[in-house]
C-alpha cells in the first residue's frame, strides 16, 4: 500500500484510531531498534565467549605447566645436590692429600668431619697473618726434596693447583685441552717423576724456558692422534693458558735462532729468575719460628 493510501486511510480514521495507529507504528519502530541492539549485543557476547574459551584453554595449559614445575624443580635440586656432594667429596679428598703432604689450610675452608688423614687428627694453629689454619699434627711447613715449601692449597697459583691434581680430577676441573696441557707442562717442570720434560735450564735473567718448537712436539707426545698442524695451533693456546694460570709470573720472549745456516725467530716461554713462585723458595732462615698451635681435632 502506498504512502498516499496510508495517509488517506489514516486521515479517514477517527482521531482516537489515528493516534492508536501512530502509537503502534512508533512501538514497532522502537521494538525493531531494540531487537537490532540485542542482536548486536548477542554478537558481542558470542565474540567474548569465544575469547574466554580460548583464554580458558590457555590457562588450562599453564596450569598443567605449573603442576609439572615442582617435579622439574625437584629434579634440578636433586641434580644440584648430587653435584655439590660430588664436588665436596673431591675437595675433601684433595684437602686430605694436601694435609698429609704437610700443607696448612685455612680453618674456614676445612670441614674437619670430611677430611681423611692419618689417625683422623688435625691440629689448629694461628699464624702471623692472624688467620687460623689446620694441619696434620707437627707438620710445620715441611720442605720437599727439591727444597720447595709445601703451602696451603689456597696459597698456590691456579696452575700449581691444577698440576697437583690427578688426571681425573684435572679433567673435571678444566674442560679446555689447553688448560690441562698447561697444568701438565707445569708439572713436568717441577716433578722429576714425570719424565717427559721439555723445559731447559736458562742463564742470566732466565731460570727456565721451553721453546715453542719443543712444546709442539711435547704436545703431540702427550695427546695421541693430534696432527702437527693442530699441535702448532695448540702451542699458542697452551702458552696463553700458562700465562693466565700463573697470573703472568711467566713471560714470552722471542730469540733469534739459527738452523741449517738460516736465522729464524723462535718464541720461548720463560720463567724469569726474579719471579716469585709460591712455595718455590729456599729453606727458611734460622729466625723463622714455628707458628703457634692450638687444639688438636680428631
Amino acid at each position: 500500500m502506498s504512502t498516499s493510501t496510508n495517509n488517506s486511510t489514516t486521515e479517514q480514521l477517527p482521531d482516537h484510531f489515528s493516534d492508536r495507529f501512530e502509537a503502534l507504528e512508533n512501538r514497532i519502530d522502537t521494538l525493531e531498534a531494540e531487537l537490532e541492539r540485542k542482536d548486536d549485543r548477542l554478537a558481542d557476547l558470542e565474540q567474548e565467549c569465544n575469547r574466554l574459551e580460548k583464554r580458558t584453554a590457555t590457562l588450562k595449559e599453564r596450569v598443567a605447566d605449573f603442576e609439572s614445575e615442582p617435579t622439574r624443580l625437584e629434579n634440578m635440586a636433586e641434580a644440584a645436590l648430587k653435584k655439590a656432594t660430588a664436588n665436596k667429596e673431591r675437595v675433601s679428598e684433595l684437602q686430605s692429600r694436601e694435609l698429609e703432604k704437610g700443607a696448612h689450610l685455612l680453618e674456614e675452608t676445612v670441614d674437619v668431619h670430611t677430611v681423611d688423614v692419618a689417625d683422623g687428627r688435625l691440629e689448629r694453629l694461628m699464624k702471623d697473618d692472624g688467620n687460623a689454619y689446620y694441619r696434620v699434627p707437627k707438620s710445620a711447613d715441611p720442605l720437599d726434596p727439591s727444597g720447595n715449601v709445601s703451602l696451603a692449597y689456597g696459597d698456590l697459583l691456579p696452575i700449581q693447583q691444577l698440576a697437583r691434581m690427578d688426571e681425573e680430577m684435572r679433567h673435571s676441573a678444566a674442560n679446555a685441552l689447553p688448560t690441562r696441557l698447561a697444568a701438565k707442562l707445569w708439572k713436568a717442570r717441577v716433578d722429576d717423576t714425570v719424565g717427559d720434560n721439555p723445559w731447559n735450564t736458562g742463564c742470566k735473567d732466565v731460570d727456565e724456558y721451553v721453546k715453542a718448537s719443543d712444546l709442539k712436539h711435547w704436545i703431540r707426545r702427550q695427546e695421541s692422534g693430534i696432527s702437527e698442524t693442530y699441535a702448532k695451533k695448540l702451542v699458542s693456546r697452551v702458552i696463553d693458558a700458562v700465562l693466565d694460570l700463573s697470573k703472568n709470573r711467566l713471560a714470552v720472549r722471542k730469540r733469534t735462532e739459527r738452523k741449517n745456516g738460516l736465522e729464524y725467530i723462535e718464541r720461548r716461554l720463560v720463567l724469569p729468575a726474579d719471579t716469585a713462585i709460591p712455595g718455590e723458595s729456599g729453606p727458611r732462615t734460622a729466625d723463622d719460628g714455628d707458628p703457634k698451635t692450638g687444639g688438636v681435632h680428631g
